[in-house]
């Protein structure tokens, strides 16, 4: 008799604790995955300075829990994020994307028509998978020449409107002049330049994430 009681209780709450499970994690709608490369995997510091964990610490204290999942890998370029993407969306199923690429493309003197493909490709797997994107563009130093740091600062702009995306032009904009702010090759930002660059993007997130108007993305 006991026993059949215990198995009646069991029938009764399984279904309501499967109920408590917030939707949204059942779907892995509340992820956010970066895809980025060393200004994003926090190149020459502890990851926990880097501005993904200050992001990731900033959300916390949300109204909705969003988990930040951080695949950003030093060296990474734009063909190299977009052959790891279809993994990355089957693996999270991120309901947000935010792509941080193309900086290594133009260091390498990429073709700045070959990154634009690669992003609207990446935008394009996204949205199969439902995720919304926010891009972060780069720029190159004026010594590869006018022509091509043109072309290559184009891309991100073009990009954005042709996939009707939000667009942070230039990511590290406000440390790339800063003095103190960049590490010693003059590429990566310190540890002190981390929380700008959070704050630089955090407008333009809490517009992906819905929690404020899109013009408040705007460049």
């Amino acid at each position: 008799m006991r026993t059949d009681f215990f198995r009646g209780l069991i029938r009764a709450f399984v279904p309501l604790l499967l109920l408590s499970v917030p939707l949204a994690q059942a779907r892995g709608a509340d992820t956010l995955l970066v895809l980025g490369d060393s200004i994003s995997a926090a190149y020459g510091l502890d990851e926990s300075q880097g501005w993904v964990q200050l992001l990731r610490e900033r959300l916390k204290g949300g109204d909705s829990p969003v988990e930040v999942v951080n695949a950003s890998i030093s060296g990474e370029t734009s063909s190299g994020g977009l052959a790891r993407l279809p993994r990355l969306l089957r693996e999270h199923e991120p309901r947000w994307l935010i792509v941080e690429l193309g900086g290594n493309d133009g260091l390498r003197g990429y073709a700045p028509r070959a990154l634009q493909q690669n992003l609207q490709r990446m935008v394009r797997l996204a949205r199969e998978a439902d995720a919304e994107v926010l891009i972060l563009g780069m720029r190159m130093p004026p010594n590869y020449g006018r022509a091509y740091t043109e072309a290559f600062a184009a891309v991100y702009p073009q990009v954005a409107e042709a996939e009707s995306v939000p667009l942070i032009p230039f990511f590290l904009e406000p440390v790339a002049l800063r003095e103190g702010a960049m590490q010693a090759d003059g590429i990566h930002p310190t540890a002190m330049a981390q929380a700008a660059l959070l704050d630089h993007v955090w407008p333009c997130v809490q517009a992906l994430l819905g929690e404020s108007p899109v013009e408040a993305c705007s460049p």
